[in-house]
């Protein structure tokens, strides 16, 4: 313990890196002005100290490109070793949205449609609908108002643990350590977030396509975009390993394992960097416009960010207001790591945060609000020059 503290403390007390002639990024990083109390007179690397998180890596958009990427503290603080842009965080929940992408061009590719009744393209396992009437959807599926109920999140499994298959995790059955994935009330009358339901969608794609879900992520959205810092493999490969970030509790203490692995890929399994989520979320942006196609089109691309009418979610993305602007985003919470992707409907600006600390969500909201008032995200401030 004695070890830890000291591992936190000497971070806040090191010298700070040489200060960036960049006024954005030193706007976001420095103490802010004016000091309206709580946080604002703390640097990056103190609020680290001051909320326990051991690290954090952000990655910034402005005008449809990375205008700045940086990290700060530690990716484990049993070695010390510093985090780095390209440092490998869990993405939790953020896997949501970039799976979405392979079963919309699985859509576009005409292999099956947003409509159609998951149980005619499921192979493997059967969606049961009780006493409740169909179709459930892959749009439902992926918007959470499919009406299944799952109401629990999933853990994850320790490295060297027997872990189960996708069916068995929707069965709730052993291996799996939570009950089963069931309807709880008809499609579409309401809206609760279902990891179960995400982890259908992953199944039914799997099953259409023949082939592995690491496989088809690889081929049809990390390759194409160019996340070359990014896997959904699970458990992640060893050769990888030394890239990783690792898990701590809220106290900024290591976990009991370097981190879980999560069978359930599309809900939570994706391996990546603030950087890697940026170059995503740029293109589902430029997608929007018309101004790429690398994995969907524009018109495929309008599911992403128009909500189904039940809920906020959209086919992948929650849509929210901020200020006056609309913005599409998704949070990610696993065991040991906290993070946030959030990008402008139409303006080309957004940025992704990632930590490796249960207690992430405190730096992560403090660094988004910096980065709105640097950046003068749809509000009538002046905005700092460039």
């Amino acid at each position: 313990m004695r070890r830890i503290a000291l591992a936190l403390a000497l971070l806040c007390a090191a010298p700070a890196a040489a200060q960036t002639a960049d006024p954005l990024l030193s706007a976001v990083e420095g103490p802010q002005v004016p000091d309206h109390g709580g946080y604002d007179a703390s640097t990056i690397e103190e609020l680290l100290v001051r909320m326990r998180v051991p690290g954090v890596s952000v990655a910034v958009i402005k005008d449809y490109r990375i205008d700045w990427a940086k990290a700060w503290g530690l990716t484990d603080v049993k070695t010390g070793a510093k985090v780095r842009t390209d440092s490998m965080f869990q993405a939790a929940s953020i896997s949501k949205p970039v799976a979405a992408m392979a079963s919309l061009k699985a859509v576009q590719d005409g292999k099956f449609t947003l409509d159609q009744d998951i149980n005619t393209i499921l192979k493997s396992w059967k969606l049961p609908m009780g006493n409740f009437q169909g179709p459930v959807t892959p749009r439902m599926l992926m918007s959470h108002t499919s009406g299944l109920g799952d109401g629990f999140g999933f853990p994850g499994y320790a490295p060297g643990a027997t872990r189960p298959t996708i069916a068995q995790v929707l069965d709730g059955v052993a291996p799996s350590v939570l009950g089963p994935v069931r309807m709880e009330r008809a499609p579409l009358t309401g809206y609760k977030y279902s990891g179960g339901g995400v982890s259908v969608q992953q199944l039914a794609l799997t099953d259409t396509l023949g082939k592995a879900f690491t496989v088809i992520m690889q081929e049809t959205v990390l390759g194409p975009l160019r996340m070359a810092n990014s896997t959904f493999a699970q458990p992640l490969p060893i050769d990888r390993e030394i890239e990783a970030a690792h898990a701590h509790d809220n106290r900024g203490r290591p976990m009991d394992a370097p981190w879980h692995v999560f069978p359930e890929q599309a809900a939570a399994g994706l391996w990546t960097t603030p950087s890697d989520l940026a170059r995503f979320m740029i293109e589902v942006q430029r997608t929007l416009q018309g101004k790429s196609d690398r994995v969907i089109n524009q018109r495929t691309a309008e599911a992403m960010v128009m909500p189904v009418g039940v809920g906020p979610y959209a086919v992948g993305f929650a849509v929210e207001k901020r200020g006056e602007g609309w913005y599409f985003t998704h949070s990610g919470s696993n065991w040991g790591y906290r993070a946030i992707v959030l990008a402008h409907r139409v303006k080309g600006y957004g940025l992704a945060v990632m930590t490796n600390g249960d207690n992430g969500d405190a730096v992560i909201k403090e660094i988004v609000d910096r980065v709105a008032r640097a950046y003068n995200w749809d509000s009538l401030d002046k905005a700092i020059p460039r």
